[in-house]
Formats: structure tokens, sequence, C-alpha cells
């Protein structure tokens, strides 16, 4: 049973992480615009865009799923403190489902991930 609840959690992982990735790799200016406010760099956007889409391949490789999750957690909780600091505190429930659905994979794969 836990294995399907973390597939379907891979699922959500790696479908946010692909519209976000796709949107911030295509250089969308909405998906650019936080990281304006932040006062980061252009380039970081497609950094992170990079990274997004790095952990679609990742999240589906046993040895490195829990490296994925590990890497999408670090980039939620800086959207989730985007969110809390410069919109409405509600926008920020996504990046915290995708958070915590990445605790959830990281501690069912770490025994088996690539350092182990």
């Amino acid at each position: 049973m836990q294995k399907y609840i973390v597939w379907g959690l891979s699922a959500l992982v790696s479908f946010f992480m692909l519209m976000g990735g796709y949107g911030k790799l295509s250089g969308a200016p909405e998906m650019h615009g936080a990281f304006q406010m932040m006062g980061l760099p252009g380039w970081f956007g497609y950094f992170i865009g990079a990274c997004e889409l790095a952990a679609v391949v990742g999240i589906w490789l046993p040895r490195l799923q829990a490296l994925a999750a590990l890497g999408v957690a670090i980039i939620m909780v800086g959207a989730v403190y985007f969110h809390v600091v410069y919109t409405p505190i509600q926008t920020a429930l996504p990046a915290l489902v995708v958070l915590i659905s990445c605790a959830v994979i990281f501690q069912y794969r770490r025994k088996e991930a690539i350092w182990a």
C-alpha cells in the first residue's frame, strides 16, 4: 500500500515540477516575476526551472528518488517563503502540499538512495 501512495505522490510532484519547470525555462514573465520581486538575478529562474525538470526524471528512478525529493523540497521551502511573504498566504498551499509530499517520498526511499 505504501508503494502506491509513494507512486501517487511522485505523480503529483512530477506534474507540478513539469508545469513549473517548463514555464520557467520557456521564459514566461509570470514565472520569473517572483524571482525579480525577491531581488534574485534573472538566470536564477532558469536554473530553478532546469532543476525542476531534472526532478521529474529523478523522482521516478528508485536510487535517485530520495535525492530528487530532497531537491524539490528545498525549492518548495523557497516557494512557500515567497508566497507567505509576497502574496496572500493561501497561495502557498500548493507549494506546501508538494513539500509535504517530498518529505513522505524521502522518508520512504531514503534507504534505497544512491548514498545508501
